[in-house]
């Protein structure tokens, strides 16, 4: 349901990038950035020209750059995947069950059930499912969440589901996080 509230999904961007490349502290990591125009054409696209990335995407999705240098890619005017990339810090790449570790830290007022849980040599992918606990016992609406770490030669890249997304796009932000990759193009 696209009715969640903001914080829910940004709170999973920072459970991601807090633990796996430390703290940021005094940046503006939680504020939405204001997209700019949107990258053309269907498919493979890359995230950043210069730094020969791609994101392939499922059909019909558009991508654009935010102000704030991240990838954003989802429906027409409706971004669901959030992609940071970290210059020189894949090293840093956490395994699945450190970020879930992060994940039941900070959201420890959330019921949270894991639906898939990868790591592979270079990457950790979890699929969440997330409700706020309620007062009287109960828990709020739930949401699907992604978050995943993709370590590509020395650069890490951060992957997290945007709020309001909804199961199947969470589900094809997984596969468009799991399937970056550096172009041969010199960066």
């Amino acid at each position: 349901m696209r009715a969640l509230g903001h914080s829910l999904g940004w709170a999973a961007v920072l459970a991601l990038a807090v633990p796996a490349a430390g703290c940021q502290c005094g940046q503006k990591a939680a504020e939405s950035p204001r997209p700019t125009a949107p990258v053309e054409g269907h498919g493979e696209r890359p995230a950043a020209a210069k730094a020969g990335v791609k994101v392939p995407l499922p059909p019909g999705w558009s991508a654009i750059m935010a102000e704030d240098g991240s990838f954003q890619a989802g429906p027409p005017g409706q971004p669901v995947l959030r992609v940071d990339i970290r210059r020189g810090e894949g090293e840093k790449r956490p395994s699945s069950e450190a970020l879930m570790a992060s994940v039941r830290e900070q959201f420890s007022q959330f019921e949270i059930s894991l639906d898939q849980e990868e790591d592979e040599e270079n990457l950790a992918l979890l699929r969440l499912t997330i409700a706020p606990k309620l007062a009287d016992g109960g828990v709020g609406m739930h949401a699907p969440t992604m978050l995943g770490a993709k370590r590509v030669g020395e650069d890490l890249f951060l992957c997290a589901s945007l709020p309001g997304a909804e199961t199947e796009e969470v589900r094809l932000s997984t596969e468009a996080c799991r399937e970056i990759q550096i172009q041969g193009a010199a960066r």
